[in-house]
């Protein structure tokens, strides 16, 4: 059928790649739907099962640490197996531990099916899966389209947490399981029906190629050992590059200050100063919304200006937004001020920084060097929503670790102009 359809709608004038841009938009904003029940589950599995907030985090946390983890590996079997059979089985993954968690009753439990599970398939599939499908189906419009398959984040948001959280206000948070298998149960078939992993598939070269050559899959002979030390290696050539590690460590402070902060705990804080979580959920939607906005105009600024400069304003806004949640005292228009500042850049750094390393590593690496950076993002989020959970299990409030990720953002503000803006510096072979 994608063959067929590709025939039909590619020549003269609408590419096949825009499909594959509209299919993993769709993953991507499942994913992204995934990863944000944390939020919403955060509070309904403690008062259900009796655990500490701190119990509930450390599950998130393994969650979001394997989101960011197996992002280089998962880079590297796409180009081995091909995007579509991976995603195949990482939603076939995310489905497995959805059913183990409808029927879990204890904490290990919990660990091996939201934590494990569920960690493992989306990790399969994260901003890496953006990333691969950007740089091989298109040469123009790069950036603009890093940019909407980022804001796929966004929209996730948007789409699942306000519905979710009705749903589990009103019928329980195994509802919520079962709705989400249903989502991944249609979002796999169609992936399977529509979704290819190389322009070549439906014989086309990638968007905005000007030589027009069809892009041909990479024919890899090497075991399966060989492939995933694949990884290993691109990070130790990697790892040479000092501009690695600064994307690796503002991506380290970015994860802190969004998945493992906001998306993880924002509903808890808020239900301590008596916004139930349908109201709470209501205010991430807002994020969701501008920063929808937001990551797509970064990632059309990003192919037009200094990413370097882009992410100084980003990082900085995003402290002063953090720093200031406090003073608002959680009133409607305090809270509302900091759900538009803090939402029109809460992924808008990812479009600049793919833009970065493209430029430093070549198209060829990027994938697996982004999987890497992006891992540093994660590991950040997960410290950030186990000490989180620990900063109210211990000091009765979330806002302390609010406080600190504001001025880690800033940090990251000044850390990555320091970064020399010239070509590619990518270590050559020996």
């Amino acid at each position: 059928m994608a063959n067929s359809t590709s025939n039909t709608v590619s020549p003269p004038r609408f590419h096949y790649a825009w499909v594959i841009v509209a299919i993993t938009f769709l993953v991507s904003v499942l994913n992204a739907g995934m990863l944000s029940i944390s939020g919403i589950l955060a509070l309904p599995l403690q008062q259900h099962f009796g655990w500490e907030a701190s119990d509930v985090s450390s599950a998130f946390g393994i969650r979001l640490a394997l989101f960011g983890l197996l992002g280089p590996f998962s880079a590297a079997m796409m180009n081995r197996y091909g995007v579509r059979r991976m995603v195949a089985i990482a939603l076939m993954i995310i489905l497995a531990g959805l059913v183990g968690t409808y029927f879990m009753s204890t904490t290990a439990e919990l660990f091996v099916f939201w934590g494990l599970f569920t960690g493992a398939g989306i990790g399969l599939i994260a901003l890496v899966l953006g990333a691969t499908v950007a740089t091989r189906w298109f040469v123009a419009r790069r950036g603009l389209v890093t940019g909407l398959l980022t804001a796929s984040n966004a929209t996730g948001q948007l789409v699942f947490l306000p519905l979710l959280a009705s749903i589990t206000q009103n019928y329980g948070w195994q509802v919520t399981i079962a709705s989400a298998g249903g989502a991944v149960l249609v979002c796999l078939l169609l992936v399977l029906v529509f979704m290819r992993s190389f322009p070549a598939d439906v014989g086309l070269s990638a968007y905005g190629d000007a030589a027009n050559e069809t892009s041909q899959p990479i024919k890899h002979k090497e075991s399966i050992w060989a492939l995933l030390a694949t990884p290993l290696v691109v990070l130790k050539e990697a790892a040479e590059v000092p501009v690695f590690w600064a994307l690796f460590f503002t991506f380290f402070i970015c994860g802190a200050s969004t998945n493992g902060l906001v998306q993880t705990h924002f509903i808890p804080l808020c239900g301590d100063y008596g916004i139930v979580p349908v109201e709470a959920a209501g205010i991430l939607a807002m994020m969701g919304i501008f920063d929808l906005f937001g990551t797509v105009g970064s990632g059309w600024l990003s192919d037009r200006f200094d990413s370097r400069w882009l992410l100084f304003w980003y990082y900085g806004l995003r402290g002063l937004s953090l720093v200031f949640l406090p003073a608002t005292d959680f009133s409607i228009l305090g809270i509302s001020v900091f759900a538009i500042f803090y939402g029109l850049d809460w992924i808008a750094t990812v479009p600049p920084t793919l833009k970065i390393t493209i430029d430093r590593f070549g198209g060829d690496k990027t994938p697996i060097v982004f999987g890497w950076i992006f891992a540093g993002h994660q590991i950040g989020a997960a410290a950030a929503a186990y000490g989180a959970g620990l900063s109210r299990t211990e000091l009765g409030s979330y806002l302390p670790a609010f406080f600190v990720s504001g001025v880690l953002c800033f940090i990251a503000a000044l850390l990555i102009v320091a970064v020399r803006k010239h070509g590619r510096t990518s270590p050559q072979p020996a």
